[in-house]
């Protein structure tokens, strides 16, 4: 089985074809499920709406959404209106069988909101602020997903998440596709962005690193690459065989995933 994350860049820069094209052909002999992205797209219509998008940093370094509640209105808009809808009939044109969801169907995908963040302001300091509607995912029904693929449906799930108290929240992507492979013990997670992998200080591409190799790297790449980085450790931690970070603009993006030109962790040598 393979998990497969369309990053945001992609749905916004117009790349999908080439990756359900591969997810097309694939499909006829693999197990796939699909997670995406879309925060450009997320962006692009609240600042339509006037709804400012602030973007806060960790003390870690990993640079995130802040959430609050007319941008959680609009992630799940899109997210799970417009950019779900779009990839599943899309799929659907290609002769897939795509069922889509998000992470509330079925309490796919439980999480803790967020209460507080610690962040780094604008001085440098560490400053706590309210949690909004960010969540940390703490379970996955993988039966939900185990029931549509028995079923011989390919699932495309949107990153949203919900609580005990029925609330929806945003999740991260990159780790919600994470968590997804998890739970299903998937062979493979695929995560597809807009550059050929993980690039080291020179800008050349690094083709191979282990579990101990992508958590040291996690602390000297830059925004995005980081949560990937962060991904990858959190799918192999939990049993998944191995990760790809490959370019989705690629010829045959999923073939090249696979075989090609990309950055392939796992969790030793």
């Amino acid at each position: 089985m393979i998990v497969l994350k369309i990053g945001g860049s992609l749905v916004h820069g117009g790349f999908l074809g080439g990756i359900l094209d591969d997810v097309s052909r694939a499909s006829r002999s693999e197990r796939l499920v699909v997670v995406h992205g879309g925060g450009a797209v997320v962006t692009e219509i609240a600042e339509r709406l006037g709804i400012r998008q602030q973007f806060v940093t960790s003390p870690g370094g990993i640079r995130s959404r802040y959430t609050d509640k007319e941008t959680m209105e609009v992630f799940a808009m899109v997210m799970a209106g417009r950019i779900n809808t779009e990839i599943v009939a899309a799929l659907r044109a290609r002769g897939v069988d795509a069922f889509g969801l998000s992470g509330v169907d079925g309490g796919l995908m439980m999480a803790e909101r967020k209460k507080r963040l610690v962040i780094i302001d604008e001085r440098g300091r560490k400053r706590a602020i309210d949690g909004g509607y960010t969540g940390r995912i703490v379970g996955v029904r993988a039966e939900v997903l185990r029931a549509l693929l028995g079923s011989g449906f390919t699932p495309v799930i949107s990153p949203l998440a919900i609580d005990q108290e029925g609330e929806v929240l945003n999740v991260d992507a990159d780790r919600a596709a994470a968590y997804v492979a998890r739970a299903l013990g998937a062979e493979r997670l695929v995560l597809f962005t807009n550059v050929p992998g993980l690039l080291d200080e020179r800008g050349e591409l690094v083709r191979e690193l282990t579990l101990e190799e992508a958590r040291d790297r996690m602390k000297r790449v830059g925004p995005g690459m980081d949560k990937k980085l962060l991904a990858a450790t959190e799918a192999l931690e939990g049993g998944v065989g191995e990760v790809v970070i490959a370019d989705g603009r690629a010829r045959s993006p999923l073939e090249n995933a696979l075989n090609g030109s990309r950055t392939l962790i796992r969790r030793g040598p």
